[in-house]
């Protein structure tokens, strides 16, 4: 196929080759896998750039990148290699002769170990840089090592931070190294945010500081937003932002609410096993960000219809509704295929287990995603975190449901926009599984708010362990 850039994706191409370290921020579906390629091939012709390494999510690098590059007849001469697999299997692709090395983003710390100080690539391109937003995550250390000998960075993301400002500064010090928001987490911290939620000592959330003191008391007049408005002023020479909606006409997204209703045997089952799971909580930890998760994830496991019993993740079913609810779903999309996003292996199991007469398949290899593109199956089961991010599966459907329901935004929004995408050309429905009555419901607020993941949680536990401890 012949490359033909839109407007935006040439700006993002040749902001690429000015600056040496860049955030390009395009909305999931704007192309900015071309956009980065284009920039990459200009670099290797003109020298800018000899040894290209790319970092993404598992199944992006699978089948995104090298794919992008075989499609377009303007990258067809670039040459790539996978360092995916077996460690020999890796080690094999490192020594093959290549213009771009493309490796998941869970081997970065090993391909750091393999290399150390003599790290031989020149330009790293971090497909989904939020994926770096843990300043205390070991890929994140092991790239903050070596950063000093990469010539050029370049950030690829459409959610840099879904869940707060926070996250900002593991991706921006990975470009700048300091420059535009401090050399430390804790500095920039200090300076633009304050405890929102503590626990004795232990400060379990932050917030963009407002009306207490910010800047002489110029926070009394703009509240948070002078502190937002510094942070992105100062990162705005190297970043620039693009939605989706502003330059591309997409069939709309309808997101809809599918009820789930328990029995009144089985909802009296759920409200004492919630009772029972807020008053065994430690009243010294109770409100630990680990704690409760740990306790969030107990209940909606219930209300996904199967708890966890043990370590070994064994689990007993308490009731069917919400596969009741999908086989409905899949009976009224009339033989058009379904994507079908679950978040804990029991569903998956649940799923295929029950529904078996309607070929489930389970998203996992990159032939999985061909067969899902052309139609060869219809019913796929996809997990978020492993499926969320640059996959295209738009030609595939324009039905997907939401069995399990997650607290992280970005992973939320992330998988949204595998369908709605450009080449989609029906509306795309999305329904979302909410068993009435259960922590479901305060996940669905929390996501349609735009909370951030760990408040919002938090939020949901407090409330539960008012009402039953007063």
């Amino acid at each position: 196929m012949i490359y033909t850039p839109r407007t935006y994706q040439g700006f993002t191409s040749d902001f690429i080759v000015k600056n040496p370290y860049c955030s390009p921020m395009l909305d999931m579906g704007l192309g900015k896998s071309a956009a980065a390629l284009a920039a990459i091939d200009q670099l290797l012709k003109n020298g800018g750039a000899k040894k290209i390494l790319v970092i993404a999510p598992k199944k992006v690098a699978e089948s995104v990148w090298k794919q992008e590059g075989e499609k377009w007849d303007c990258f067809n001469h670039l040459k790539f290699s996978l360092v995916l697999g077996t460690e020999a299997q890796r080690k094999k692709a490192l020594m093959t002769q290549a213009d771009i090395w493309v490796i998941n983003r869970e081997n970065v710390v090993w391909l750091v170990g393999q290399y150390g100080t003599a790290f031989p690539f020149d330009m790293v391109v971090i497909d989904e840089s939020s994926s770096f937003k843990n300043v205390k995550s070991a890929r994140f250390k092991a790239l903050k090592r070596i950063r000093p000998k990469i010539k050029r960075v370049v950030n690829l993301t459409g959610t840099p931070t879904p869940n707060g400002l926070l996250q900002l500064w593991p991706q921006m010090y990975l470009l700048d190294r300091g420059e535009r928001l401090g050399e430390t987490f804790t500095g920039y911290r200090r300076k633009y945010f304050t405890p929102s939620a503590r626990m004795g000592e232990m400060v379990l959330s932050y917030e963009l500081k407002g009306k207490k003191g910010y800047e002489k008391g110029l926070g009394d007049i703009l509240g948070e937003d002078l502190a937002q408005q510094e942070i992105y002023e100062k990162i705005s020479d190297i970043c620039f932002s693009m939605k989706s909606e502003d330059y591309i006409d997409l069939p709309p997204r309808m997101d809809v609410e599918v009820p789930v209703i328990l029995s009144p045997e089985i909802m009296g089952q759920y409200l004492g096993f919630e009772r029972d799971q807020v008053l065994a909580m430690n009243d010294d930890v109770s409100l630990s960000a680990i704690n409760a998760a740990g306790l969030t994830n107990k209940l909606l496991q219930f209300a996904n219809g199967a708890v966890y019993y043990d370590e070994k993740k064994n689990y007993y079913e308490v009731h069917n509704a919400k596969i009741d609810a999908l086989e409905d779903i899949l009976e009224s999309a009339n033989g058009q295929s379904v994507l079908v996003f679950y978040w804990y292996q029991s569903d998956l199991e649940r799923i295929k287990k029950h529904l078996k007469s309607y070929g489930p398949r389970e998203l996992k290899k990159p032939q999985d995603i061909v067969d899902w593109n052309q139609g060869r199956a219809p019913f796929m089961l996809a997990h978020p975190a492993s499926a969320g991010h640059g996959l295209n599966l738009q030609y595939g459907g324009s039905i997907s449901a939401w069995f399990g329901n997650t607290w992280d935004l970005e992973i939320f929004q992330q998988s949204n926009k595998r369908l709605h995408r450009p080449g989609i050309i029906r509306p795309v429905i999305n329904n979302l599984l909410v068993t009435k009555g259960t922590m479901d419901e305060d996940v669905l607020l929390s996501l349609a708010a735009k909370e951030g993941n760990q408040e919002a949680l938090l939020s949901a536990v407090k409330a539960r362990i008012k009402k039953y401890r007063g």
